[in-house]
């Protein structure tokens, strides 16, 4: 809980991970792995809770430190940021939050989107809102065809910041100023990047942004962040409501006040009930470590690793390798094989399979996603990683 980043070194940082002592983690668009700060930060709270003498007060400060860390993080101010459980919970919310009208239409990429960030949408076909689908290009959103989507009727506008597979990132900026000249709620799914590539939500257009705390932040699962930019918090109302959403004169969360009640004035609005305390304590010590690394560092680190594997799958011919076409598009998240030849965990590609299987005798972690091979690095990844992947794929060409 300390305002001021200790300055922490790449390799001091990697120290810290037991899951790297061997092998490679190349899977954090799946999930986290634990730093041992972050371990001990959810051992104090089990600590505290064994003892019975933490209060909620205490345990609270956790929240309050966290919500303005990621602020930092994504550029916005702590009163725009809510605490909450996923980044599935924060779609949900802000999905939920708008007045929406038989005739309003919202514009979405189905076909690149996770699950969490459909069925919201499809849901909104039932009370007659149109669902602008627009396909994508190669695997990349067709950004044009989005933006001709967007009319008078567009009430929001929804993407992935980085695709779960083949890997690409939205050029959020763009689409975020088409939306705004439709006066759209420009609503960001991005658990695929918080944490390891930079972003500035006043920049990129963005007004909403949810994701959860167990990939990138380095934390654990069952916490997330939504942000609410000040422009639209007041023009959505929560379809849930509990005491930390409503403004009191203070901070007892058995007072109810008067029936008249006041919304919280910013994001908050959107919390519901008790925290999740142990994924608070774990968030706040995980973003003091990414804040000492610092957000530049950790990106330039993930993206030079993930150009390393790049190579060395297209060099071994484990193709075709995912391959941004510019700067906007690229990513941490590397995949390699057809998209959608085959699903979660299998391959309809037939070297897809085995080489994953050599992958893991190699002690690469990795993963299968929509028939792709999919590797994605963080700032702990380093050259080693890239030249464990080298001398696997020799193994499987050599095997073939």
């Amino acid at each position: 809980m300390n305002d001021v980043a200790i300055p922490l070194s790449l390799a001091a940082f990697r120290e810290g991970f037991p899951a790297l002592q061997s092998g490679a983690y190349l899977s954090i668009c799946d999930k986290a792995i634990l730093h041992d700060r972050v371990r001990d930060a959810v051992d104090d709270f089990l600590t505290g809770m064994a003892g019975g003498n933490a209060t909620r007060v205490g345990h609270e400060t956790h929240v309050t430190a966290a919500r303005k860390a990621f602020a930092a993080m994504i550029g916005a101010s702590a009163d725009e940021i809510a605490f909450g459980r996923n980044v599935s919970d924060g779609i949900n919310a802000v999905v939920c939050a708008m007045d929406w009208k038989a005739g309003d239409n919202a514009v979405v990429c189905l076909a690149l989107e996770h699950p969490n960030n459909i069925y919201p949408w499809l849901r909104l076909k039932k009370r007659g809102v149109t669902l602008r689908d627009v396909p994508p290009v190669n695997g990349r959103i067709d950004q044009a065809a989005m933006a001709d989507a967007m009319d008078a009727s567009t009430r929001m506008v929804s993407c992935a910041s980085v695709s779960f597979a083949p890997g690409y990132r939205a050029d959020l900026a763009r689409l975020g100023a088409a939306a705004r000249r439709h006066d759209a709620l420009f609503l960001v799914d991005g658990v695929q990047s918080a944490g390891i590539l930079c972003h500035d939500v006043e920049a990129e257009n963005v007004d909403a942004f949810a994701t959860s705390t167990s990939k990138g932040l380095l934390g654990i699962y069952g916490a997330g962040f939504l942000y609410v930019s000040s422009r639209w918090v007041d023009r959505l109302e929560p379809a849930y409501l509990s005491r930390p959403a409503v403004a009191a004169e203070n901070d007892d969360a058995s007072a109810i006040g008067a029936y008249d009640y006041r919304l919280q004035p910013g994001a908050r609005r959107f919390e519901v009930g008790s925290y999740n305390l142990a994924g608070a304590y774990a968030v706040d010590a995980a973003m003091a470590l990414l804040a000492g690394v610092g957000a530049d560092t950790v990106e330039r680190q993930a993206l030079m690793v993930a150009e390393g594997l790049r190579a060395a799958l297209h060099a071994a011919g484990a193709t075709p390798v995912s391959q941004p076409a510019d700067a906007h598009e690229t990513s941490h998240i590397v995949t390699a094989g057809p998209l959608d030849a085959g699903g979660h965990g299998f391959s309809s590609t037939a070297w897809v399979e085995p080489l994953s299987a050599r992958l893991a005798e190699a002690g690469v972690i990795h993963t299968v996603r929509r028939g792709q091979l999919r590797l994605a690095t963080h700032g702990y990844n380093t050259e080693a990683d890239v030249a464990l992947v080298r001398d696997a794929l020799a193994g499987w060409q050599r095997a073939a």
